[in-house]
């Protein structure tokens, strides 16, 4: 096994482990046992449960990126694409609070650890909206002066949105396809468009 493919399994097994226990009670030496690899091999990737940690945060975000990068390379409008890229990021967020169970906690306790982690991550977005942004610019359908800063206060406005969305508490009770065309509105308004052009 590839040294990249062995970090990847310890990774993948910490993570399953994490979600299943939390990581407070999760050992090195339960990942090394679980991962079929002995504590020297895990301690050869790793110095710590909290490097451990991290690198599950990282692994998450890069599932999150790369669903960003199918979106971003689509065909289609700019006004589209930014709601597009809006509800993957919100969608893929939800999913991976689920499909992480105890790890769910543990996240929002350990908010600054995930703050620094995701700091590489929300640059990333931020320049992946400023693209697309500059591209509706250059196409005339948004009326946007500083591209940059409505970057910015995008990806914020919907860092903002991420812990009410997992808990449901924004459209209760409406499904993502009566929801968009509102979301929509708010969203083309803010560019500088309207509905009908």
């Amino acid at each position: 096994m590839s040294i990249s493919k062995t970090r990847q399994k310890l990774i993948d097994i910490a993570r399953q482990l994490f979600a299943k226990r939390g990581v407070a009670n999760t050992t090195m030496n339960d990942i090394a046992v679980a991962s079929g690899k002995g504590r020297r091999t895990l301690y050869t990737y790793f110095n710590s449960k909290e490097e451990v940690y991290s690198a599950v945060i990282e692994s998450e975000l890069e599932r999150l990126s790369d669903k960003l990068d199918e979106v971003a390379a689509m065909k289609m409008r700019p006004l589209d694409k930014v709601i597009e890229l809006i509800y993957t990021h919100l969608s893929m967020i939800r999913e991976t609070v689920v499909r992480n169970g105890n790890l769910r906690a543990e996240f929002f306790r350990n908010i600054w650890m995930v703050e620094k982690v995701r700091k590489k991550f929300d640059d990333y977005e931020i320049d992946l909206f400023s693209k697309v942004y500059e591209d509706g610019k250059a196409d005339g359908e948004f009326d946007i002066d500083d591209v940059n800063l409505v970057a910015d206060i995008t990806h914020y406005c919907i860092k903002g949105l991420e812990v009410p969305f997992i808990y449901g508490r924004i459209g209760h009770g409406l499904t993502e396809e009566a929801s968009k065309p509102l979301v929509a509105k708010v969203v083309y308004g803010a560019l500088g468009k309207k509905l009908n052009n």
